[in-house]
C-alpha cells in the first residue's frame, strides 16, 4: 500500500535551483535510501518533506491526505508535522534538558500529551534504543552515538507514518557508527516506513528496499539495491560508485 508520494518537487534559494521536479513513491513499511554526492539536494529534499524548508512547487500525499506544497496553510503544516519525524545529522538535542525530557518534549508541546503520559512513551522509546538507563543524564554526558540514539528515540516516540533520516552517522566517530546503524536496522525490521539520506553504502545495500541516486538536484536513477549497486544504468551513477569504492579501498 502506498504510504507517501511526492511529485514535481522544486526548491530554489535566491536564484540557485536546488531541486528540479524531484519525485518519489514509498510504500508502507518500505525503506528508501538516498545516495549521491554532496550538494546534490538530498538534505534539502528531506527538509522539504517535513516543511523545515518551504518548497516552491510540488504535490505531496501521505496516507489519504494530499497537499499542494506551494500553498500550505497552518492546519496542513500541523498535519504533516504529526505524520513525519526527522533525525538530524547533528543530534539537535536540548542541552538544558535530560535525556527523558528531550524525548518527551515533542509529545508534550506539539502533541499536547500530559506530562506523565509523554514521559511513559519517551521511556518506552528509550528502552527500544537501549538507553532507558540514561534517562536522567544530559546530552553532554553521552557519547555521540548515544546522543544520536536519543535523537532516534525522540523521533520514534512520535510514532510517525514517515520517518526521515538525514545522514545520521555523518557526525560520528567511526567506532560509534555501528550502534546507530543497528538501531536503524531494527526499525527497518519492525516495518517502520523510512527515507534515509546516507553515505553508508553497505548499510543501504543491506537495509533498503529501494535506492535513489541523486545528483545536481534531480533523481538520476532509482531501483533495488542490486539494480543500483551492481547494475547501474546511468553514467553519472557509475562514476559516483566507482569513486566511492576507490575511496573505501584507499
Amino acid at each position: 500500500m502506498l504510504q507517501a508520494e511526492i511529485k514535481g518537487l522544486r526548491k530554489s534559494f535566491d536564484k540557485q535551483v536546488i531541486l528540479k521536479n524531484v519525485g518519489l513513491q514509498i510504500d508502507r513499511g518500505e525503506v528508501v535510501c538516498i545516495i549521491g554526492p554532496s550538494g546534490s539536494g538530498k538534505t534539502t529534499f528531506l527538509r522539504c518533506l517535513n516543511l523545515l524548508e518551504q518548497p516552491d512547487a510540488g504535490s505531496y500525499s501521505i496516507g489519504d491526505f494530499q497537499y499542494d506544497l506551494a500553498h500550505i496553510g497552518k492546519t496542513q503544516r500541523l498535519e504533516i508535522a504529526r505524520k513525519t519525524a526527522m533525525v538530524f545529522q547533528s543530534y539537535e538535542l536540548f542541552s538544558h534538558m535530560n535525556v527523558l525530557q528531550n524525548v518527551a518534549e515533542g509529545l508534550r508541546v506539539p502533541r499536547r500529551f500530559p506530562k506523565k503520559l509523554a514521559e511513559k512513551a519517551a521511556l518506552a522509546a528509550l528502552e527500544k534504543v537501549g538507553l532507558a538507563d540514561k534517562a536522567s543524564m544530559y546530552p553532554v554526558q553521552l557519547s555521540g552515538g548515544q546522543q544520536q540514539r536519543v535523537g532516534i528515540a525522540r523521533a520514534m516516540a512520535l510514532t510517525p507514518e514517515l520517518l526521515l533520516f538525514d545522514e545520521p552517522t555523518s557526525a560520528l566517530d567511526p567506532e560509534l557508527v555501528g550502534e546507530v546503524l543497528k538501531v536503524m536496522k531494527q526499525l527497518a525490521d519492525s516495518g517502520q516506513t523510512m527515507i534515509i539520506v546516507t553515505h553508508e553504502m553497505q548499510f543501504a545495500q543491506e537495509v533498503a528496499d529501494k535506492v535513489i541516486f541523486m545528483a545536481d538536484g534531480v533523481v538520476v536513477e532509482a531501483g533495488t539495491p542490486e539494480d543500483i549497486f551492481e547494475y547501474p544504468q546511468e553514467e553519472r551513477t557509475q562514476q559516483f560508485l566507482t569513486q566511492v569504492r576507490f575511496q573505501t579501498a584507499v
